[in-house]
């Protein structure tokens, strides 16, 4: 598509919130990509946080960090993990920052003589972002956060709008993603919400061009008949978005309901036939799987799971890799704090602490460390589960009474866990941190090296505290590999256990590295080891020590 225009795909949603416009937007990317198109993704949320990053995870999910460092909304993991276009700071833009530059803009005196207002200055700097975002790509898709009718959305409707004028309608599609369910009572499915949402995004002036419908199951003729006429749609652009078992599901329901063929006819683009035999690998994989691992996830938005979106996903991918299925369960760090591990961990083949912030469910989540560690138990430790298996073998290995992190406790006599010099002088809590990717050097004698197959690697990063090295003879004197490090020796990685079959805890986040066609090494090695656990404990049983 050499000099050829970017086609644009921009995607709304309708009803109610959580429908899934981020996964059916990646999906979209996946079959084109899968039909040789270079494809990028752009996340629009209508929200004022200028980034999600100060957000608590019950409020937005997961925030999810790109390479740049960028902590932008989850939807780009889910982008990430279905093309292969890497997604950084241009590929999400918020309220927050729509408006954050167009009063920069107008204190440098950009609009002289001018009253700035919503249409045109706010759209326009909208449609800027949607260009800039979609420079060099064949298609960009472009995902409208939110439910059509929200006030803080409209000015984004607004722009996508004037967009299919100033690119020309034939490079501009708008796909509509709504509801249809089906009532028990009735007996039937109802079209009318879709219909309402509809006409409440037609009053915007933007007409959607295919309607994807989600639904518990598969529409028939006369439905999508009823529905197309009501919406002013193609009856062939009315797409059953049928719920599934696994996410990854979704691309080959999408084509086997046509919609990359509607897409390319609408756009005028030519394009070879799709290729998703990987799709379909993965969910045979997934579908037909030749073993099992059971994972006890501890940590403290255990009520929100989107809050480890990542995390879960490449779980999944860990067991693709196996070919085996990932049962999770997902356990409160407090609840662990009041009843102890005895019942709660005893059937975990692997445990896993992942990152969070606060001391609430700490001492739960160093529990669960000690459980793993005393049981030889394969255990994961992701950023603050790292920093809690740290505290728990300074307590009880190195015998330092009272360690712990000083984010948790100022005053202990032992802050194994610290806050990081260059973090000393920070005072705004927003995009402060440690973020993005940062180099790390490997023992190559190391499990991690093993895992890596290389000594040089890369991960993103999201925190402020780090391992105190004043402890790092203490800790290396009793058995702690320190077996990452950044390159100049002074922030502390990875570490391990020298005497167990699988413990490693890594201050980075491999999960937003993990795809479900390369998973991460990590979490192939975690999994590979709990199902290697599995089978010991199924051939020699052992008593396991529990703590109340």
């Amino acid at each position: 598509m050499a000099n050829v225009k970017t086609k644009f795909i921009f995607v709304t949603g309708g009803v109610v919130s959580s429908l899934g416009k981020g996964l059916a937007s990646a999906s979209i990317g996946a079959l084109m990509e899968g039909r040789g198109l270079k494809v990028t993704l752009l996340k629009m949320d209508p929200y004022i946080n200028v980034d999600p990053g100060t957000m608590s995870p019950f409020q937005h999910g997961e925030v999810f960090v790109t390479d740049d460092g960028a902590e932008t909304d989850l939807d780009l993991g889910h982008y990430e993990r279905y093309v292969s276009t890497p997604m950084g700071r241009k590929n999400n833009c918020t309220t927050g920052q729509i408006y954050e530059t167009v009063i920069a803009n107008e204190r440098r005196g950009d609009y002289l003589g001018g009253t700035v207002q919503v249409i045109p200055h706010i759209t326009d700097e909208i449609k800027r972002r949607i260009r800039a975002a979609a420079e060099g790509y064949d298609i960009a898709i472009c995902e409208v956060g939110g439910t059509v009718g929200d006030i803080e959305g409209l000015p984004f409707l607004e722009a996508i709008r004037q967009f299919g004028w100033d690119w020309g309608k034939e490079n501009v599609l708008y796909v509509h993603l709504t509801l249809v369910p089906y009532i028990a009572g009735g007996g039937e499915l109802k079209t009318k919400p879709t219909q309402h949402s509809v006409k409440e995004l037609t009053g915007v002036g933007v007409q959607p061009d295919i309607l994807l419908c989600r639904t518990d199951r598969l529409l028939d003729k006369k439905v999508k008949a009823k529905i197309a006429h009501f919406c002013n749609v193609e009856e062939n652009a009315v797409i059953t978005a049928k719920d599934v078992e696994w996410i990854y599901e979704v691309p080959l329901i999408f084509h086997q309901e046509g919609l990359d063929e509607r897409i390319i006819d609408k756009l005028h683009i030519w394009t070879g036939a799709p290729n998703l035999k990987k799709w379909e690998r993965i969910v045979q994989v997934l579908k037909n799987p030749k073993e099992s691992a059971r994972i006890a996830v501890v940590g403290k938005y255990m009520g929100l799971k989107e809050s480890y979106k990542s995390l879960m996903e490449a779980l999944v991918h860990g067991g693709i890799a196996n070919d085996a299925r990932v049962e999770l369960d997902c356990i409160e760090a407090e609840a662990i704090e009041q009843n102890g591990t005895k019942g709660v961990l005893d059937q975990a083949d692997g445990i896993l602490v992942p990152g969070g912030f606060g001391d609430r469910g700490s001492e739960g989540k160093i529990a669960a460390a000690r459980y793993a560690r005393e049981n030889r138990i394969p255990y994961f430790g992701i950023c603050l589960g790292m920093q809690m298996a740290v505290v728990e073998f300074a307590r009880n290995v190195c015998g330092l009474a009272g360690a712990n992190s000083s984010e948790f406790d100022e005053k202990s006599p032992h802050p194994v866990i610290h806050l990081m010099e260059t973090q000393k002088v920070v005072e705004n809590k927003g995009a402060t941190m440690r973020l993005g990717a940062y180099p790390c050097a490997l023992d190559e004698e190391s499990s991690a090296a093993k895992l890596y197959g290389k000594k040089k690697i890369s991960e993103r990063h999201r925190h402020r505290y780090e391992l105190n090295n004043h402890y790092r003879d203490a800790f290396t004197q009793k058995g702690m590999v320190l077996s990452g490090l950044s390159p100049d020796g002074n922030l502390v990685e990875i570490v391990e256990l020298r005497d167990h079959p699988w413990f490693l805890g890594c201050q980075f986040h491999p999960e937003f590295k993990s795809r479900p066609f390369d998973c991460h090494p990590l979490f192939k090695g975690f999994i590979k080891a709990a199902l290697q656990n599995r089978q010991a404990l199924k051939e020699v049983p052992r008593i396991k020590v529990a703590r109340t």
